[in-house]
């Protein structure tokens, strides 16, 4: 993975008034586990920039009191309104012991099933890797290159040497499906009037008592001529 640096300021007063205060002042409250402690800190929200608005996945050296914590990003959380970024957690990691990271997928090559009309999904974003921190990419790169119309990748179909994927075996993370399957999914379905239509003209029909047909308008014009002739 590629490495960035983050200077951080170390966080004496917990809780929810000073978490309120420090974000008023743009400044992000955050918490790293893993370690020996728990370490608390707090940096301004354009610090974070970088590893949050990426398509990248990054190991992260926390820089606090003069002391150096290498961790990866296990949570963000944002605003449901301003979708400002409200808190950040991080994991210790060692050199010696495995991670878990959620990378993101990136495709590579063209479909053919692509290049046959098909459409292509993108059903996982992310993909759950397992393994040393310095045996992990910064992206899961996936060749899709054979992948035809109707076939899917699935996470079992995924192997590296140097760390393992944690999805099950048989979620798919990429497909291709047929133009007419991805229209429907989209509600694009073209829809038949006639049998509606056929429908209608049957429950406009009755029998008359003279064994023929007589249109609703009919009824009708009926009703109107019995209404028009004059009471005894």
């Amino acid at each position: 993975m590629n490495t960035i640096t983050i200077n951080v300021n170390p966080r004496k007063d917990l809780g929810k008034k000073h978490s309120r205060k420090l974000r008023k002042n743009n400044q992000v409250p955050g918490v790293m586990y893993g370690g020996k402690d728990i370490v608390h800190f707090y940096a301004h929200e354009n610090d974070f920039r970088h590893i949050i608005y990426t398509h990248h996945a990054y190991l992260v050296n926390l820089s606090i009191d003069g002391k150096t914590h290498q961790a990866i990003l296990k949570e963000a959380q944002f605003h449901p309104v301003t979708d400002r970024l409200m808190h950040i957690d991080f994991v210790e990691v060692s050199p010696d012991k495995p991670v878990i990271v959620n990378l993101p997928v990136d495709l590579t090559g063209s479909s053919v099933g692509v290049r046959e009309g098909g459409k292509l999904r993108l059903r996982k974003r992310y993909v759950r890797v397992k393994g040393l921190a310095s045996d992990i990419p910064d992206m899961l790169q996936i060749d899709i290159s054979d992948l035809g119309i109707g076939h899917s990748i699935l996470a079992g179909d995924l192997t590296f040497e140097k760390f393992e994927i944690l999805e099950p075996k048989r979620a798919a993370v990429v497909s291709v499906i047929s133009s007419r399957a991805a229209a429907k999914s989209f509600g694009e379905e073209p829809v038949e009037a006639a049998p509606a239509a056929a429908a209608e003209e049957t429950a406009a029909t009755t029998e008359t008592p003279e064994g023929g047909k007589e249109t609703g308008k009919e009824k009708e014009k009926g009703k109107e001529k019995e209404s028009e002739q004059p009471k005894k």
